[in-house]
């Protein structure tokens, strides 16, 4: 199975995961005792899938720990020289890059990361998902995972994922996209052997306007992330 290369949700590799994840979530109820330091940390949100800001991506020392083996980095344009792969000999990256703009369409890109989250942990490894801060743009897509993998609606993975990192805030536009893709990957599903392309989820997407939330004044809150912009690469 290639890096990339989208599961059809048929493929044994995806009933696999799928049906692990369920067992998993219907036996967990945990809510973290949060302190607001742990903003700094990565939290793991399913086995081996963790969340977190980019700070804990340069440190090789922690990733080793948590045997990371996959890093997802999301990231702007404009910060291409600064959140960059910091140990490509060590790690597999797929970078993405977006702002954390609500006009900035997500959609697109939720099938590619979860491709490569998906093979990453069909062959035992483990995915570190980050962009900046943590709090908006990352969030979105692994909550984008849990809905898609675990079959959750959006309100329920939305919580599910918040309970385990608490400072969590995508921007309103993120959310608004977050209950858009549910029906959208539901009829993916459901078309036997069709797989739609970026192109085509983004045409069923209709965006409508949101306020910015881009404040960064109001991270000291553990509610803002910074702005991004973007494209898809996989690096090895």
């Amino acid at each position: 199975m290639e890096d990339g290369m989208l599961i059809d949700s048929t493929d044994p590799a995806q009933s696999t995961l799928t049906q692990n994840f369920q067992a998993i979530v219907s036996n967990t109820q945990v809510v973290l005792d949060w302190k607001y330091e742990m903003r700094r940390q990565m939290q793991e949100i399913l086995p081996g899938l963790f969340l977190g800001p980019y700070s804990c991506s340069k440190d090789l020392e922690l990733l080793q720990q948590n045997a990371i083996t996959h890093i997802v980095s999301i990231r702007d344009s404009s910060e291409k020289k600064i959140l960059r792969p910091r140990f490509p000999e060590h790690f597999q990256y797929f970078e993405i890059e977006v702002s954390d703009s609500p006009n900035e369409r997500l959609i697109p890109h939720f099938p590619q990361a979860k491709a490569f989250i998906d093979n990453a942990l069909y062959n035992g490894g483990r995915v570190f998902v980050h962009c900046n801060g943590g709090i908006s743009r990352s969030p979105a897509f692994v909550v984008a995972y849990v809905m898609e993998t675990v079959k959750m609606d959006y309100q329920q993975a939305y919580s599910y994922v918040q309970n385990r990192r608490f400072c969590m805030n995508p921007n309103e536009g993120f959310k608004v996209q977050l209950k858009e893709y549910e029906p959208i990957y539901s009829a993916r599903d459901s078309i036997n052997g069709h797989q739609y392309t970026p192109g085509e989820m983004e045409r069923q997407a209709v965006r409508r306007p949101a306020p910015d939330d881009d404040d960064p004044n109001e991270f000291e809150l553990a509610r803002r992330a910074p702005a991004f912009h973007g494209e898809t690469n996989v690096q090895r």
